[in-house]
């Protein structure tokens, strides 16, 4: 046979690992209901078709060669893999999806993310073993891959938008309706403060700062993830001096180093300006609270028809009001 990987089907692995576990040609075939004549005749088969000796026969047991020690081990590997994935399959059948992408804004709570991450792992859905016929049946998590991608600004909606993305959580809404198909819910809404070190030069300004004098000092922002969509540009004044981090982590870390200013949400330093590491000053153009929300695409199912139970779950679980406020203001 000259495709030798032809000749490794399920049977052949698992009659393999009946020997090896069985000590015996014998005892295999008793195991696997065949005569041993039968199973003798598979093995030979097995090993011209990979021109390679599997089993020494010069002992008179079943004693594995190098090759068929590597065989086996590969082989156990390779039948779980199988088994996981038929398993895997059934899973999904019920309802769960394959892989639900969640696209996540910058600003909101990375552990609060990942306890909801956690709590959807720790689900044990009865409708699995129920598919399966077996309501006794010790069930794992759901079958759904969970991936987290960190957008920033116009990058969250565009992830969503084409269709990188399943979930989209911390989409702007500020000043603009959900895009046609688009299923938008809102998150709340959180403060942007003018923050600086306490060895900045505006740091003794005790009256609000207007934005000809703000202009004059370097400004830190987070880059717009988006590569497609029109980046969005917020609370930079147009000729002013501009650090460009990647993320709220960075921009934070500038900005206690003294290395300019920046609008940062109140949660996200709320501590370092309880320590004295940062300061805020007020300003004197009036801005609104940034609104944010959670966006899915409205095809799957505008109540509930035709939506994954993955995607099912985290809309419920964003629907709750505790789930919202953790998302935005707990660090």
């Amino acid at each position: 046979m000259s495709d030798k990987h032809l000749a490794l089907t399920p049977d052949a692995l698992t009659m393999m690992d009946a020997i090896a576990r069985n000590g015996s040609f014998a005892a295999a075939a008793r195991e696997l209901g065949r005569v041993p004549s039968a199973l003798t005749y598979s093995v030979r088969q097995l090993e011209v078709s990979l021109d390679v000796l599997l089993f020494d026969r010069k002992s008179g047991q079943a004693k594995l060669t190098a090759a068929g020690q590597e065989l086996l081990t590969e082989g156990r590997r390779l039948l779980a893999q199988m088994a996981g994935v038929a398993n895997r399959v059934r899973r999904v059948a019920t309802g769960w999806e394959a892989e639900l992408t969640i696209a996540v804004d910058g600003v909101l709570s990375s552990p609060t993310m990942l306890e909801l991450v956690e709590a959807f792992y720790q689900l044990r859905p009865a409708s699995v073993a129920a598919a399966r016929g077996d309501s006794h049946e010790a069930v794992g998590p759901p079958p759904t891959r969970l991936r987290l991608r960190s957008e920033v600004l116009a990058g969250t909606w565009e992830a969503l938008l084409s269709g990188q993305a399943d979930l989209a959580v911390g989409v702007s809404m500020n000043g603009m309706g959900p895009p046609a198909g688009i299923a938008v819910e809102p998150l709340g809404e959180v403060t942007f403060v003018l923050s600086l070190s306490p060895h900045h030069p505006l740091a003794d300004r005790q009256d609000p700062i207007g934005d000809d004098e703000l202009v004059q000092h370097r400004a830190v922002a987070v880059s717009d993830s988006a590569s497609r969509l029109s980046p969005l540009t917020v609370n930079l004044l147009p000729g002013q001096d501009v650090l460009t981090v990647s993320n709220q982590g960075d921009k934070l870390r500038a900005l206690l180093l003294g290395l300019g200013v920046g609008f940062m949400p109140e949660p996200w330093i709320r501590e370092a300006v309880a320590q004295g590491r940062l300061v805020t000053k007020p300003v004197r153009r009036s801005a609104a609270p940034a609104a944010f929300g959670y966006a899915w695409r409205a095809g799957t199912g505008s109540s509930g028809a035709g939506r994954g139970l993955a995607l099912q779950w985290w809309l419920d679980r964003l629907a709750h009001p505790a789930t919202r406020q953790a998302l935005l203001m707990r660090l």
